[in-house]
């Protein structure tokens, strides 16, 4: 069972965990700003904007730093409260012993009751994921079965062209047998494509069917993440960024997408070389991911 039993044990001064918030902002910064500056110029990038589209949080909401439950963010010495103050979950602490101008800290209470149906659903299906053994070969043939009939449906990246052009996509969808587990892959899938997939994953078979070897399961961990904060570190969050980031691009490298001009090389996965190429950096993912879904686990049972 979830417990609101999250002890606060940790008391941060202001003089230490600015240099924490500086950092991680600086960390996320190296990944953002270059697409900000990409935007400004009314560019988009068709690989790395997925993380700010398909998932909700924002460039700066994902720069600003948590602490996580059971930790105490002192405020400065002149009284002035910290990002916390303006924050959903945080509750004020009181000036005391060790904390003369007092502080913030998560309100685990608040955010058990308010997250209760999300922590519940992520409770069982996090552990659920983790405990199968990863399956490696779907070879990234989602992608492809979504740009199916493109000539009929057109094409979810409009902005670039399919490198072996509608035919040649349609015969790769066609000679392969497709096993996509994830339902959320599963459901752009174009609609002559849903019935060649060996699975028929949907919104309430997740618990069942999600495994540690989908690139979109390792990748939603980021989604997780985000949907838990405050109550985990913005360290916690941000190594689910940079896995979900270094997923996208294999995604992407993988899938029907010509995406030379922005500088990524394709897997071909219509050849026994991309095959073991992406299956490659599918269990190297994997074994990262396991990591990451571990540590979500624990941070949801102890809050």
């Amino acid at each position: 069972m979830l417990t609101t039993e999250f002890e606060t044990n940790v008391v941060l001064a202001a003089e230490q965990w600015h240099p924490l918030a500086q950092a991680h902002e600086k960390r996320i910064a190296a990944y953002t700003d270059p697409l900000i500056a990409l935007h400004k110029r009314g560019i988009k990038h068709p690989v790395h904007d997925f993380l700010f589209s398909y998932y909700y949080l924002s460039a700066g909401a994902l720069k600003r730093w948590h602490p996580g439950a059971g930790t105490v963010i002192a405020n400065p010495s002149d009284r002035t409260a910290g990002p916390q103050a303006r924050t959903k979950f945080y509750r004020e602490v009181p000036a005391a012993e060790g904390l003369p101008q007092g502080g913030w800290t998560v309100d685990v209470a608040e955010f058990v009751q308010q997250r209760a149906r999300l922590l519940d659903f992520a409770s069982k299906l996090l552990p659920a994921t983790e405990a199968r053994p990863a399956t490696l070969s779907c070879f990234g043939l989602h992608e492809w079965a979504m740009a199916y009939r493109s000539d009929t449906h057109g094409v979810r990246h409009a902005a670039v062209p399919l490198r072996l052009g509608a035919e040649g996509t349609d015969e790769v969808v066609e000679s392969h047998k497709i096993s996509c587990s994830h339902y959320d892959a599963f459901r752009f899938y174009a609609p002559e494509a849903r019935g060649m997939n060996q699975l028929q994953p949907a919104r309430d078979t997740m618990v069942q069917m999600e495994q540690p070897g989908c690139l979109h399961a390792n990748m939603d961990l980021y989604k997780w993440a985000t949907k838990l904060i405050p109550a985990i570190s913005s360290s916690l969050v941000a190594d689910c960024f940079e896995l979900a980031w270094d997923i996208r691009v294999v995604d992407m490298q993988a899938s029907p997408y010509d995406l030379a001009d922005w500088g990524f090389a394709p897997i071909r996965i219509e050849t026994a070389e991309g095959k073991a190429q992406y299956v490659k950096a599918q269990r190297a993912f994997s074994e990262r991911a396991q990591v990451l879904r571990r540590r979500l686990i624990d941070v949801i049972w102890r809050i």
